[in-house]
């Protein structure tokens, strides 16, 4: 245990700065699950919608330090890729049944 008061401080502050983290990282993970259960459905604007929210939400928590700035690129990436690859799939059986 802490025994100075500048320690006992910082242990305060770690604690409080742990559950706001703890708390951002969840949120980001929620919007996540909403967007990949969009995917699963296979519903292109509910996925959309959900992406913006989650890119959002990373975004956010990147500027605050929870998570690094290149880490919210990656996830932002990696979902993108998927939602394109979602309405790549969607438009290719949309052009075959056309033709």
């Amino acid at each position: 245990m802490a025994h100075s008061l500048s320690a006992k401080k910082r242990v305060r502050q770690s604690i409080k700065a742990r559950a706001r983290n703890r708390s951002r990282k969840e949120l980001i993970k929620n919007n996540i699950k909403g967007f990949e259960a969009a995917l699963t459905a296979g519903d292109a604007t509910k996925a959309t919608e959900a992406l913006n929210t989650a890119v959002s939400r990373l975004d956010r928590v990147a500027s605050k330090n929870t998570i690094h700035k290149n880490a919210a690129a990656r996830k932002r990436s990696r979902l993108t890729k998927r939602l394109n690859a979602l309405k790549a799939k969607a438009g290719a059986g949309t052009q075959g049944a056309n033709a």
